[in-house]
């Protein structure tokens, strides 16, 4: 398993990230279990979650099991420094703390719930979920206008001082190694930067966004962000939230996936979307190659992302992801791969 610094951290992290939005929905905790004790034997030593979770769909009444099912597996293996975890603070309008938005005063007390139902004294990334003022994410590119946001620039930059001052005090507690944002933008990126520098507090070293041959946003400029400024992506449904693995194909819909519980598949579902999944799986068949493993090896080996965020509802479904470790994408997959992308761009 290839290993990756986590922008400037000092934490390494495995080029895969083991995902864990369904645990205690659909993945009961011991099917959740077996997961984390594969991943673990594969090589990877890189596992994400959020207050939130789980999700498809979030209730208020279930926010918080997943981070307690995987609380459970560290204290029954006593396994938690092989682990580097990550989790995130719900922003404004999640079923989370009545949907509080992120602020300096919900920090402790939001990261403490995480604590707790994690069973560790501390976490190694705990990143933001989405801003305060509002994100392009979510499908929302088509529609997001910041100018309408009711934020001013220097709100924006007062709120961020204020966090920061906040996840500084963290830091210093030893109850976070490291600071990351999900769902931002590249401006915001900056902006996070800059203000760091300028006044302290922990710098951002990775963003969680949506990233998939499905949807490259992030190619064009918070990829040069991320160049210039060591701050890692880590992509998350990296196999376009299960369409490119094909299962969706031809109108199916296994029971159980996703889709038999979120027909829209939070907006992603449309006639664009399965015609570019066809043009994939034909480039899949073409080389010989699982779509899946394609799919997820593609993601992890983009020059500016660090790690590639996948989850399984089973076990057989991990297992089966596993060898895009190991899978080598030469140049003429990689071609056919970008020019199928120009001829289906953004088709959700």
């Amino acid at each position: 398993m290839k290993m990756n610094p986590l922008g400037r951290s000092g934490l390494m992290v495995s080029e895969l990230c083991l995902g864990t939005m369904t645990y205690g929905n659909q993945t009961p905790k011991e099917e959740a279990h077996a997961q984390i004790d594969c991943a673990l034997d594969a090589g990877i030593n890189f596992m994400d979650t959020a207050e939130m979770y789980p999700v498809n769909p979030v209730r208020k009444e279930t926010v918080g099991l997943t981070e307690a099912v995987i609380g459970e597996w560290f204290e029954k293996t006593g396994r938690r420094g092989d682990w580097i975890l990550a989790t995130k603070h719900s922003g404004e309008g999640s079923l989370a703390r009545d949907g509080a938005p992120i602020s300096s005063k919900s920090i402790r007390q939001t990261l403490e719930g995480s604590l707790k139902r994690l069973k560790t004294d501390y976490v190694d990334l705990y990143q933001f979920h989405w801003p305060n003022r509002g994100s392009y994410m979510f499908r929302k590119n088509w529609q997001y206008d910041p100018s309408q946001s009711g934020w001013t620039r220097e709100q924006v930059v007062q709120d961020m001082e204020d966090c920061l001052g906040a996840l500084q005090a963290e830091v210093d507690r030893g109850t976070i190694r490291a600071f990351g944002l999900s769902n931002e933008s590249a401006w915001g990126t900056q902006m996070w930067l800059d203000t760091a520098a300028r006044i302290g507090g922990p710098k951002v070293v990775s963003v969680q966004n949506e990233y998939s041959l499905l949807c490259r946003l992030a190619d064009t400029d918070l990829a040069e962000l991320m160049a210039y400024e060591d701050v890692g992506l880590l992509p998350f449904s990296p196999l376009g939230a299960g369409f490119l693995t094909g299962k969706y194909q031809d109108g199916r819909v296994p029971e159980g996936s996703r889709m038999s519980l979120n027909e829209t598949m939070g907006g992603r579902t449309g006639d664009r979307v399965f015609t570019a999944v066809d043009a994939y799986l034909e480039v899949a068949r073409r080389f010989g190659l699982d779509p899946a493993r394609m799919a997820l090896a593609w993601s992890a080996r983009r020059p500016f992302v660090t790690s590639s965020i996948f989850g399984a509802t089973t076990l057989a479904q991990l297992e089966s992801l596993l060898p895009a470790m190991d899978l080598d994408l030469g140049e003429d997959v990689l071609q056919a791969l970008d020019e199928t992308h120009r001829a289906h761009p953004m088709p959700f």
